[in-house]
């Protein structure tokens, strides 16, 4: 065979369209052709040994070693086709053929082979003849190999991740993927690799900004070929919308929330200021008594006080119910679905709504037994609010005796919880009827209603798995009826909130109390009198007397303080006393930052809300001495 030292040979191979390249007896390269170098845009002294192997792809250079080798070792023939990158870092594939070849003396010499441009067959092959189809599709198209490398994409991928395509094939396609989906999908992958088609593969791809975006894939293989088909539809946009519909549902739940209490304002005002008035008025009396009880009949005078203090704790209770009402009723957090009695949440919109109906109609209420539900009670609270003042406003004012509004509880034959609102009016218009849970329409004069109350209401009960309808009672007036599905685990129904039994002390306990407000730590101190109470107004007060001997059976710490918090002091001890860390109570009057709710969920201790009764904090402490 003729060397190509030999000049003629030499100018014919250096003329060729072919890549030719010339192994030695060592198998590294000695030789490559002007088309080689013009291809791979590389010297010749960098391709020379094993530099040549460089311009292969990384999924293929392994493999097309070892065929090298093995062929070599052999003294055989061979025949590969692998990706090697052009000049201008795109990989093409190629096809590459080698034989052995022996000099002048017949002794092995080495190899000699030639490489091939096949890329365009390839691709043509992979797309079964439908090549304008593919690169004109606007959807998201793609061969991968089974080596983890993309081997052909349409231009929807560059125009929406950015990258070019070259980018694109060069780097195993799972580093494209999100950090936090790339077990899935390579989980999928795997699935695909042994026949299997993927239907529904949902992840995030980066995009060359640095953002990513959501694709849902459809996928099949080609075990013959090693190879996947794939197209992706980009999903990013409506998961967006979606997001941006939920939050705005959010948010229109808590505008019209917000313009209830608005709405409410004034009558929740009137209410507390009633009780208010008395609950001042009979203590003022009973210090008034109290200065008087040296003289006169002492038993009088004490019955007097009695009854004093019993309207004073019956004003308060009010008060307590009233306030409790506003802290569920506004609570502005996510949606907190729990198992609960509808009846109690009843109770509290009418304590809410009952300034809007003491003055148009009197309250009736025929309550029959109901299942209890899986709901959140602001949510739910915010639905009996608004039928209360809605079915208000649809009486005259003033006529009260003349109206009715009925509060009715019943089971359904499906064994659903029916709550209905009855009233007395006008009915409801029959052109309007079927309109009326539409956003923005109301039938009020305009500055009254915002038309997005019974819109709401209809979207909180739907998504609570209930139904929420309208119908003309015979006669005359209206009926709204909301329906809510039963809690199926029965296992999750449990006794509702009591008030506590008056407990019984087994011993006495030592009790620190932890508040800035003094008047909580006397209280305290005189309804827990059967006990040895200790008081402090700071936190850090509070930690001195733990870090030294002293040990307490429990400690009542308020929440929120100046300075250090009760918050800080639990973790102060939970670092240096853990064991007194353990036997804290946090008391609260419900006014939770951020950090405090996140505070409460992370912390098990127990806690109690102010306003508290006495019953209820005696039966607390007799937990931790019993």
């Amino acid at each position: 065979m003729a060397s190509l030292e030999c000049d003629p040979f030499r100018a014919l191979v250096e003329q060729s369209p072919t890549m030719v390249w010339r192994s030695g007896r060592d198998a590294g390269c000695d030789f490559v052709n002007a088309r080689w170098l013009a291809f791979t845009g590389r010297s010749l002294a960098q391709e020379l040994g094993d530099g040549w192997a460089e311009s292969i792809h990384p999924g293929d250079a392994a493999a097309s070693r070892a065929l090298y080798l093995d062929r070599f070792a052999r003294r055989e023939a061979f025949e590969r086709e692998h990706r090697l990158r052009r000049h201008d870092g795109v990989y093409r594939y190629v096809c590459d053929r080698g034989a052995p070849y022996h000099d002048a003396d017949g002794a092995f010499a080495g190899y000699i082979g030639s490489c091939v441009d096949v890329d365009d067959r390839r691709r043509a092959e992979a797309v079964a003849g439908g090549v304008e189809f593919f690169e004109m599709s606007l959807d998201h198209m793609c061969v991968a190999g089974f080596d983890g490398y993309l081997k052909r994409v349409n231009p929807s991928w560059t125009r929406t991740l950015g990258w070019t395509e070259a980018e694109l094939l060069a780097r195993p396609s799972i580093e494209f993927v999100h950090p936090d989906d790339r077990a899935m999908t390579l989980a999928a992958r795997s699935l695909l690799t042994q026949g299997e088609p993927l239907r529904a593969l949902t992840n995030r791809y980066q995009c060359r900004d640095g953002s990513y975006r959501w694709f849902e894939w459809r996928s099949v293989s080609d075990p013959a070929r090693r190879q996947v088909y794939a197209t992706a539809r980009d999903l990013t946009t409506e998961r967006e919308a979606r997001e941006t519909r939920e939050q705005l549902q959010r948010q229109l739940i808590l505008a019209d929330r917000m313009a209830s209490v608005g709405t409410l304002a004034a009558g929740v005002a009137h209410e507390i200021n009633n009780p208010l008035g008395y609950v001042i008025a009979n203590l003022d009396m009973l210090a008034e008594e109290m200065r008087r009880m040296s003289a006169g009949s002492l038993a009088a005078q004490m019955a007097e006080c009695v009854e004093m203090a019993g309207d004073a704790k019956e004003g308060a209770e009010r008060i307590r119910k009233i306030v409790r009402g506003l802290k569920t009723f506004s609570r502005a957090e996510e949606e907190r679905r729990t198992v609960i009695d509808v009846r109690p949440v009843l109770e509290l919109s009418i304590d809410m709504a009952f300034n809007e109906i003491r003055h148009r109609a009197r309250l009736v209420k025929d309550y029959g037994e109901t299942p209890r539900v899986e709901a959140d009670d602001a949510r739910l609270g915010q639905v009996f609010t608004n039928l209360l003042v809605n079915a208000a406003q649809a009486l005259p004012d003033g006529g009260a005796e003349a109206n009715e509004i009925r509060v009715v509880t019943s089971t359904d034959a499906l064994g659903r919880a029916v709550i209905e609102v009855r009233d007395t009016g006008a009915g409801i218009p029959e052109g309007v009827l079927g309109r009326i849970f539409e956003p923005f329409f109301t039938t009020k004069p305009v500055g009254v209603g915002t038309g997005l109350g019974l819109f709401v209401c209809h979207n909180i009960i739907t998504s609570m798995g209930g139904e929420i309808t309208a119908a003309n009672l015979p006669g005359r007036g209206a009926v709204l009826r909301v329906t809510l599905p039963a809690v199926v685990d029965r296992a999750l129904v449990g006794a509702g909130p009591t008030e506590p039994p008056e407990a019984t002390a087994s011993r006495r306990a030592r009790v620190l109390v932890v508040d800035d407000e003094r008047a909580v730590g006397v209280i305290l101190a005189r309804v827990l009198r059967a006990h040895d109470m200790t008081c402090v107004t700071t936190a850090r007060e509070a930690l001195e007397l733990l870090l030294s001997d002293q040990r307490f059976d429990v400690i009542l710490s308020d929440l929120m303080m100046p300075a250090m918090s009760g918050m800080d002091l639990y973790e102060e001890l939970a670092l240096r006393r853990p064991e007194a860390a353990e036997r804290m109570v946090f008391m609260s009057g419900g006014a939770f930052t951020p950090a405090a709710l996140a505070f409460l969920e992370r912390v098990p201790n127990e806690r109690i809300e102010k306003p508290f009764t006495a019953a209820a904090v005696r039966a607390l402490v007799q937990r931790f001495v019993s």
